[in-house]
C-alpha cells in the first residue's frame, strides 16, 4: 500500500513522503490515527494544496515537544513499590506506572511515549528511561525505584 505521510514517523519517513507500507499497518494504524493518507491522485493534489498548513502544524508540535523536553530534562522521578529484602520488587514498574507518576508531578506524558528497552523495572535503584515526545525529541529521565518492606 502506498501512503502519503502527514507527519514525520521514525524509521518510515518525513512529512509528505510517499512510502510503501504493509496493508495492515497502513489500514489499521497510520490512516485511522491521521498520520497518513492513501497515495491516490486526488489525495496527492489535496496534500500539495495544504502542504504549508501541515508543515505549520508539525512545527507547532515540534515546538511543544521541545518545551515539554526542557521541563523533563534531568528530572528524577521517585516510585515506591513493595520489595523483598534482596531488593527485588514484588511485581514491576511499567511505563503505565511511570506515566501516571509523571502526570501527578505535573508533566504531560502518555504511556506510549515512554521507551523502556530493557522492559519493566524489577529491582530497586536508579534507572534511565527515555521519553520520546516527538520523532525528533527524546529526553532521558531518571526513575528512582524505592523499596518498601512490610
Amino acid at each position: 500500500m502506498q501512503v502519503i505521510l502527514l507527519e514525520k514517523i521514525a524509521n518510515l519517513g518525513n512529512l509528505g513522503d510517499v512510502v510503501k507500507v504493509k496493508d495492515g499497518y497502513g489500514r489499521n494504524f497510520l490512516i485511522p490515527q491521521g498520520k497518513a493518507k492513501r497515495a491516490t491522485e486526488s489525495n496527492m493534489a489535496e496534500f500539495e494544496a495544504k502542504k504549508a498548513e501541515f508543515e505549520k502544524q508539525q512545527a507547532a508540535l515540534l515546538k511543544s515537544a521541545q518545551d515539554r523536553a526542557k521541563k523533563l530534562d534531568g528530572f528524577t522521578l521517585q516510585v515506591t513499590q513493595k520489595a523483598g529484602v534482596d531488593g527485588k520488587l514484588f511485581g514491576s514498574v511499567t511505563n503505565f506506572d511511570i506515566a501516571e507518576e509523571l502526570v501527578k508531578a505535573g508533566h504531560e506524558v502518555t504511556k506510549s511515549e515512554i521507551r523502556m528497552p530493557d522492559g519493566p523495572l524489577k529491582i530497586v535503584g536508579d534507572h534511565k528511561v527515555s521519553i520520546a515526545l516527538h520523532a525528533d525529541v527524546v529526553v532521558e529521565i531518571t526513575v528512582s525505584v524505592l523499596g518498601e518492606t512490610e
